[in-house]
């Protein structure tokens, strides 16, 4: 047998005797002990190969009927049933989950756009000179295609076939090829849009908006921890993955470029500006030289339109509070009175007098006060409060971090455009044509949604229309690409549903048990600071990712974990990232591994599945180090939910 045979046995038997030796004897055992029980033989089934979503319905069916039966026998089959279909009903009206087949849409459209050559490619020439250039390209070319698509198996699928080889025939180290391969396509379950977090949203009832926000940093840490691995490991050891030669770094140019670039400047502007003004380049277009500095100048162009926007949003006036439009009158306005204090703008009566409104009378019509006639007036039926115009603010003074990130960006542009030469112009419409596009979507997409400016279901059907609009931008739009991706997503987004069916009906059956009072009791015995739980809970998840899979340890773990933070006051928004940055190790520990097995499948016949598991280990490690750089430093994962959404 292989080894991997061996070692999800062992699993298998680890828990069933593990099952043996903590439960009572079966005459002492309570119906929370059944819970226990039935929750180990859910894992068992699964490392078997039942299909995980019908095992944990058939599971909650079963011992959700012992226990009614343990109740009321006459009405258990009919109680049982009554559980199924309600809590299917309230599965399938969570408005949260109608995100998920957009976002899988898109994932597929995007696929089948073939862009990922493109990107690689664009990529692998924009960082030729930095060490490891090509597992660099790999793994930035991987994060970007798995944070669009999502789906891990397709990332590491056409990484295997596109990137592998042409890491192999460079001569990098297979395990080094193949950990930043499968590392890098597991970054799209983390970073958003993630259905993962959908999934650990929807079922510990956290904001999948905040989830967003607070992934969003997380995950660009643990893709520059990956860069920073594989470059100095490049940089002590570059037998591993040797540098390119000048030759594969050279970047053919178009003719007018080897013109301008001969006679006038290497670099883009000056030789574009000179060509432009001078008389000495008849033989170049004019059109060609407009739209190529249209080309250069798009960088600076942008920092000019994202500072300007910054600029306005930083330094705008301060408008007071007032009433908006018709205040509700008459007595609705008596009960109000002290919110009217701090909103209408100096329009109440003195600190002394405070109290019920005079009524409109001949005496309070006599030149009042400013302050008691205009609060008198308000009290008049006839006459509702109307907020008066107030004089136009002048704008505040820019903060000094603003002028800094100006001064900044102004320094990094005249870097820019001081090594910015034609074939480095080459190189960025490449990216133009592949990297950009991609991350306009995923920014319009994710800014939308953590802005506020959309729902998580409303973004998710924006980015579909997006993923239709780069298919057929590409010519890669048609029927057959239509229908292969509409059946694609019909049949994750069932797997997905059937799934929160089964650990509802599951979770319910735990519960009727008391499985999870005996866990809960168990663990506040333990008597355990925040930390050791915090410890504890990340390790189980960690052990559980060998043998099992995220959605089966987010369906059937997370209802465990979650009744279970409150005592400890932990946020579950923050145990949520935790969690997310653990799970990555759900898709790189053996035996399951799934981007292993992706990556065998379409690798060749010499590169063996013990090197892709030894290749994924230090990024296992990256990982576990990620994990404790978030618990560290919190503000990692919750400085952007807290900013925004205060």
């Amino acid at each position: 047998m292989r080894k991997e045979v061996w070692f999800g046995l062992s699993i298998m038997a680890a828990v069933v005797l593990a099952a043996f030796v903590l439960l009572p004897a079966p005459s002492m055992m309570s119906n929370g002990h059944l819970g226990l029980l039935m929750l180990a033989l859910v894992v068992v089934a699964i490392m078997l190969g039942f299909p995980t979503a019908f095992t944990l319905m058939g599971m909650g069916m079963v011992f959700a009927w012992i226990a009614y039966r343990s109740q009321n026998p006459g009405l258990a089959v009919q109680q049982t049933l009554d559980l199924m279909v309600q809590r299917t009903y309230s599965v399938m009206s969570n408005d949260v989950l109608i995100s998920i087949p957009l976002f899988v849409f898109m994932g597929y459209l995007i696929e089948r756009a073939n862009l990922i050559e493109k990107l690689f490619k664009s990529m692998h020439l924009a960082t030729a000179r930095v060490p490891g250039s090509l597992a660099v390209a790999t793994i930035i070319t991987c994060a970007i295609f798995a944070t669009a698509t999502g789906i891990v198996g397709a990332v590491v699928t056409l990484m295997g076939l596109l990137a592998l080889p042409a890491m192999l025939r460079a001569g990098y180290s297979v395990q080094l090829s193949a950990g930043a391969i499968t590392a890098g396509g597991c970054l799209g379950i983390l970073i958003p849009p993630s259905v993962m977090l959908i999934v650990y949203g929807a079922t510990a009832g956290v904001s999948v908006v905040k989830l967003y926000a607070g992934a969003f940093f997380p995950g660009l840490m643990l893709a520059g921890l990956y860069l920073l691995y594989v470059i100095v490991l490049a940089k002590l050891k570059p037998s591993l993955a040797p540098p390119m030669s000048a030759e594969e770094r050279r970047v053919p140019l178009p003719a007018f470029a080897e013109i301008v670039s001969s006679t006038i400047s290497k670099k883009v502007l000056p030789g574009l500006i000179g060509a432009i003004k001078g008389k000495r380049n008849a033989a170049v277009p004019m059109r060609s030289l407009l739209n190529h500095l249209f080309i250069a100048l798009l960088p600076a162009l942008a920092v000019v339109l994202i500072m300007g926007f910054v600029f306005l949003k930083v330094t705008a006036p301060v408008e007071p509070e007032v009433p908006e439009g018709v205040v509700a009158m008459g007595s609705a306005a008596l009960g109000t009175v002290e919110e009217e204090k701090v909103d209408a703008g100096g329009l109440q009566e003195p600190e002394a007098e405070v109290g019920l409104l005079e009524p409109p009378s001949e005496e309070a019509t006599q030149a009042p006060p400013a302050s008691v006639g205009a609060q008198t007036e308000a009290a008049k039926p006839s006459a509702p409060i109307v907020a008066e115009p107030v004089a136009a603010s002048e704008r505040v003074p820019a903060p000094a971090s603003f002028w800094i990130a100006l001064v900044s960006c102004a320094v990094a542009l005249a870097l820019f455009y001081a090594i910015f030469s034609f074939a480095r112009l080459e190189i960025f419409k490449m990216l133009l044509g592949s990297f950009f596009p991609l991350a306009m979507m995923i920014l319009a997409v994710l800014g939308t949604i953590v802005f506020g400016l959309a729902t998580p279901t409303e973004a998710a059907a924006m980015g579909s229309m997006g993923g239709l609009v780069l298919a057929a931008a590409y010519r890669r739009l048609n029927l057959g690409v239509l229908k292969e991706s509409v059946y694609l997503t019909a049949k994750t987004s069932a797997m997905v549903c059937w799934l929160f069916v089964g650990s509802s009906i599951f979770s319910a059956a735990f519960a009727l048990l008391g499985g999870q009072e005996i866990i809960n009791t168990w663990v506040l015995s333990m008597d355990m600071t925040p930390v050791q739980f915090m410890i504890l809970a990340q390790v189980v998840i960690f052990l559980l990712g060998w043998p099992l899979e995220w959605t089966e340890i987010i369906v059937i773990f997370m209802p465990i974990f979650i009744p279970l933070l409150p005592h400890f006051g932990i946020d579950p928004l923050f145990f949520g990232l935790l969690v997310a940055l653990n799970l990555q190790t759900a898709f790189l520990s053996p035996p399951v591994a799934m981007a292993a097995f992706y990556l065998k499948g379409v690798s060749p016949p010499h590169v063996t599945l013990n090197q892709i598991f030894a290749g994924m280990l230090p990024f296992m490690a990256i990982q576990v180090l990620a994990i404790i750089l978030l618990y560290q430093f919190p503000a990692i994962g919750l400085w952007l939910p807290q900013m925004l959404y205060k």
